[in-house]
């Protein structure tokens, strides 16, 4: 009896503990599926070109916002305006403001796990001092004397003279930025081209089709708070209309930057209630530059008639949407050192219509527009013609320049043959924004006294150029701040008498993005977008 209950039992207990087995395994696999993957978060922008090979040392076709998310500086331009530690800790500097000694930040690595120390800043500050005359506008390179490693993590800079700007320079994306030495080329010289675009900045290049997409992913080696989504996705759209359906379709979820698309886009997409939107505070100044050197525009007359013609308020209002203030000098008044009390050139087709006769240039009785000596008064105007806004200032300009008997040629190129126009001086007038903090004053008014950008090409023809070059490179190494303030008030009001420079408005950069793409800011800089910080709900 006792062998038979037993029996019973074991039975009943086998058939337990197989049920308990069979439970645990469905609950085993229902934990398993409830711990599946984390979806992927992506982030989807657009670009209206190529990203460019990424050479932190070098310019176009390299785009600023992806070498800047490769690559980091020495110190950082923050959002307020303020020179804060990045790569470098902190900072010394001599008595004679000649001496830049800086303490680097321990167990930083490049993205492919080589160390960032002394000896790499200095390798990639010889490599760009090895191509110097590639960077001549910047005032800053020609003042660099020496570099000298002081040990692992401090790193030491000697310049020829006192220069103020050092650290603001030093904060831009382009040249002193920082590549692994692991892929420097065989020779050395960066300039020849590089191996891979590695640096120590938040992301790192894992996909790349030329004229079509590039992939950024997180730096798992990275020092600093890791981005919050695992893939940038940027998508090469040249044409505005294209970016604004795509991210109307979801294939895109950000829409960032100055000309990205048009405002008038821009201000549909808010209207609709459906995305978020944002704008930055001004960071630097829409522009056409004036050739003082070529045709008609060499006349001081004709370029002031150029002024008094451009309705900037029916622009602000009519193109820009009232998105933008409209600018009457070349730098805004809280800009440093530009706060000048100059005397805006004001709206007034009279003024500028007895300005052209003045110079010449007089109305023939049955013609659309104003000849002398039988040449009809026509000016080219150029601009980048993927860029929504540049080409509707072109169109503005175009009606506006018409009223007064002014025939405009408008011409709409690729951005390389824009930015070989402004070196080269073929142009009449050329779209040229300023270059906003932290650049501005010094790195502009540097800039001027060589043919890189359309500035130089602007006052070529004036007879005080001398003047204000000799001013320009004064006030750069001047250690007195009440003489450097006088310096800049000469160079500014100078330019600004002699109409070499069209101000329309004071831009803005625009955000466009779905409800569930969160902690998207705006930098101090135009050229940087802070893409680490937005995360994708």
């Amino acid at each position: 009896m006792a062998a038979k209950q037993f029996h019973k039992f074991k039975k009943y207990a086998v058939l337990f503990i197989s049920l308990v087995l069979i439970v645990s395994m469905a609950a085993g696999c229902g934990s398993q599926s409830s711990q599946s993957p984390a979806k992927e978060k992506i982030l989807n922008f657009s670009w209206a070109k190529d990203i460019g090979p990424l050479n932190p040392h070098l310019y176009n076709p390299n785009q600023m916002f992806a070498q800047a998310l490769v690559y980091e500086a020495l110190v950082q331009y923050s959002a307020d305006g303020k020179i804060i530690p990045w790569l470098a800790e902190s900072w010394t500097i001599s008595p004679d403001g000649k001496e830049y000694i800086f303490k680097l930040r321990k167990d930083v690595k490049f993205s492919d796990g080589t160390p960032f120390n002394a000896a790499a800043v200095k390798k990639n500050f010889d490599a760009v001092l090895a191509n110097s005359k590639r960077h001549d506008w910047l005032a800053f390179i020609r003042q660099i004397k020496e570099t000298q490693v002081i040990d692992d993590t401090t790193f030491k800079l000697v310049l020829k003279e006192a220069y103020y700007p050092v650290l603001q320079e030093l904060a831009l994306i382009r040249p002193i930025r920082f590549l692994a030495p692991s892929q420097f080329p065989d020779s050395g010289n960066t300039g020849e081209g590089i191996k891979k675009p590695v640096g120590t900045g938040p992301w790192v290049l894992s996909e790349y089709k030329q004229g079509e997409v590039a992939v950024f992913v997180r730096n798992e080696h990275y020092w600093g708070p890791k981005p919050k989504v695992d893939k940038l996705i940027v998508k090469i759209i040249p044409d505005s209309e294209s970016r604004v359906v795509a991210f109307e379709k979801k294939e895109l979820n950000l829409i960032y930057g100055n000309g990205s698309i048009s405002l008038d886009a821009f201000k549909q997409l808010q209207q609709s209630g459906k995305y978020e939107t944002k704008l930055s505070e001004p960071l630097a100044t829409r522009v056409m530059a004036i050739n003082s050197n070529k045709g008609a525009t060499k006349d001081l007359k004709v370029r002031q008639a150029i002024q008094h013609a451009f309705n900037k308020d029916a622009f602000v209002k009519g193109i820009l949407f009232g998105t933008e203030l409209k600018a009457d000098t070349l730098l805004a008044p809280n800009f440093p050192y530009c706060n000048l009390g100059l005397k805006p050139y004001e709206y007034s087709e009279t003024q500028a219509k007895a300005l052209l006769e003045e110079a010449g240039w007089k109305e023939v009785p049955g013609k659309e527009f104003r000849e002398k000596d039988g040449q009809v008064l026509e000016l080219e105007a150029c601009f980048v013609s993927t860029d929504a806004i540049q080409k509707s200032v072109g169109e503005v300009l175009q009606g506006d320049l018409k009223k007064i008997g002014i025939k405009v040629k408008l011409t709409g190129e690729e951005e390389g043959a824009i930015g070989e126009r402004q070196k080269s001086g073929n142009f009449n007038l050329i779209y040229s924004d300023t270059w906003g903090a932290p650049y501005d004053p010094h790195s502009l008014v540097g800039s001027m006294r060589e043919p890189a950008h359309a500035d130089y090409q602007a006052q070529v023809g004036l007879p005080m150029k001398a003047d204000i070059d000799r001013l320009a490179s004064e006030v750069l190494v001047s250690t007195d701040e009440a003489k450097r303030q006088e310096m800049y008030r000469q160079i500014f009001t100078t330019l600004h008498e002699q109409a070499v420079y069209l101000p329309l408005s004071y831009l803005t950069t625009i955000a466009v993005y779905p409800k569930n793409v969160t902690g998207v800011t705006f930098m101090g800089s135009q050229y940087e977008i802070p893409f680490a910080g937005m995360d994708v709900q």
